[in-house]
């Protein structure tokens, strides 16, 4: 039921960005201080991205104007989340993250600040670090009867610099994702079947040897010696008898 909708349209006066995308590899591309407004409906699932540098503190904001308390059915939840280049989930520091309005409030304000981009960190940290970012808005809970009405969201984003010396490292690139497919690998020729070793007699009869042989043989050895060690033992007692 919360599939994504293709439905962003422009809403906003020249200048400012009217689109979103529906999926990571779609995401719309917004820079700190560039009022967005996009039109959705709820169920939608939308996406930004953004790019940060070492000492800055992205702090973003997702205002959504609701559909009319007439057409609604009950309470609605809401969250925006950020995701890295590696696209791990970043914890925001300040900003409603996911509040949940009753059927009759008219909009609702979400925030996310993120923690102050570092130059570098550990591999093991989830540390920001300089590169790309993604903004991920979405309607998480709601009457099934409510989804497919219309919303209007404004997002801002701001970027302000903080201690950029704290950092004694630098990162060796920006964490951006690879979203290019790879080439393909031509053809490598291959010898005919044919085609005899240049020297020396060939030995493809010979199985590879593995632990999957050796145990094969060791119970093959232990079960003779147990059927000769049982004849044995069979005959002397017919013999006494």
């Amino acid at each position: 039921m919360y599939a994504a909708l293709a439905a962003a349209l422009l809403l906003a006066p020249a200048g400012s960005a009217g689109s979103a995308g529906t999926s990571f590899l779609t995401a719309a591309p917004v820079t700190a201080g560039q009022p967005v407004q996009v039109a959705a409906v709820t169920g939608d699932y939308l996406y930004w991205s953004f790019a940060t540098i070492a000492g800055q503190q992205p702090d973003l904001t997702a205002k959504v104007t609701l559909p009319a308390a007439s057409d609604r059915h009950g309470p609605q939840a809401w969250t925006i989340e950020v995701f890295d280049g590696l696209r791990r989930r970043q914890p925001c520091v300040a900003g409603e993250q996911s509040p949940i309005v009753t059927a009759d409030t008219a909009e609702v304000t979400l925030g996310c600040r993120l923690r102050q981009v570092r130059s570098w960190a550990e591999p093991s940290d989830l540390d920001p670090l300089p590169g790309t970012y993604f903004v991920r808005l979405s309607s998480t809970e709601m009457p099934e009867r409510d989804l497919g009405l219309p919303v209007k969201v404004d997002l801002t984003l701001t970027a302000e610099m903080g201690d950029t010396g704290a950092d004694q490292g630098k990162l060796s690139a920006p964490l951006n994702p690879v979203n290019r497919p790879g080439a393909v690998l031509a053809d490598v020729p291959t010898p005919a079947a044919s085609e005899e070793p240049e020297s020396g007699a060939s030995w493809d009869f010979v199985p590879e040897f593995s632990s999957r042989w050796v145990w094969t043989a060791t119970g093959g050895i232990l079960a003779a010696v147990a059927g000769l060690v049982g004849f044995s033992f069979t005959r002397r007692r017919t013999r006494r008898a």
